[in-house]
């Protein structure tokens, strides 16, 4: 169904059930999801958030000046990236850390066209740090590379199985959407991505489905064409 994808992962996701770092169990779990996804034939990118260990926005609402912040997420990212490129390489999938910030000691400067050669030889690509700019969020960071490396699909896992049009976790009569516009998502104000993330896609046509990580399968499923998992974000 997809050749290439781009994988959004929160940091949040990384967490389990701790109230932050890593949990070794999720780690495992995400990379044994994109091993499967591999094994069917796609090519996979993911970005990865920081949320875990600081989140940027917060910190600078809590004095910290507002770049400073940011920049400490995105190292945040980098951590979470290296953490996914450890998982997946213990179970036998090449890799590269692509990083916005360089750090040549860990991780390769991002270069877009060395990207595209990576996932063409069949390697998982993590990007980190972000678009290597503060006051972007990562997922404006995933839209963007989404769109240079020419993804099929933006893909973002969460712990929620899919759009609602009110929070399911405050509301329990919150109704899933199976699929939506991107001018009936601003219409209904549903809040998918950031401003910038969303404005990219729109723009550029590039779908997006949200999707519940945390079960077993579900990404296999998405790229094998199961329109029943998670919802579908389209022009």
């Amino acid at each position: 169904m997809y050749g290439r994808i781009l994988l959004k992962l929160s940091g949040e996701s990384l967490k389990g059930d701790a109230e932050n770092g890593l949990c070794t169990e999720a780690l495992q779990q995400y990379a044994d999801e994109v091993k499967a996804a591999r094994r069917m034939g796609s090519q996979v990118a993911l970005v990865v958030g920081g949320g875990n260990f600081i989140r940027g926005k917060e910190l600078a609402l809590s004095g910290l000046e507002r770049s400073t912040a940011d920049y400490m997420g995105m190292v945040a990212t980098v951590i979470n990236a290296l953490a996914l490129q450890s998982a997946l390489e213990k179970i036998d999938v090449q890799t590269r850390v692509m990083s916005g910030i360089e750090m040549p000691r860990v991780c390769e400067p991002y270069i877009q066209r060395r990207a595209i050669r990576h996932l063409e030889k069949g390697r998982v690509v993590i990007f980190a740090a972000g678009t290597g700019n503060p006051y972007f969020s990562t997922d404006s960071a995933a839209a963007l590379r989404g769109l240079e490396i020419r993804a099929d699909v933006f893909i973002k896992g969460t712990r929620v199985d899919g759009v609602y049009d009110k929070d399911p976790e405050e509301y329990p009569d919150a109704v899933r959407f199976d699929k939506v516009s991107f001018t009936e998502a601003l219409e209904r104000d549903l809040r998918i991505l950031d401003a910038t993330a969303f404005a990219l896609c729109r723009e550029n046509k590039l779908p997006i489905i949200v999707f519940d990580i945390t079960r077993s399968g579900n990404l296999a499923r998405i790229i094998d064409g199961d329109v029943s998992v998670g919802t579908l974000l389209h022009v």
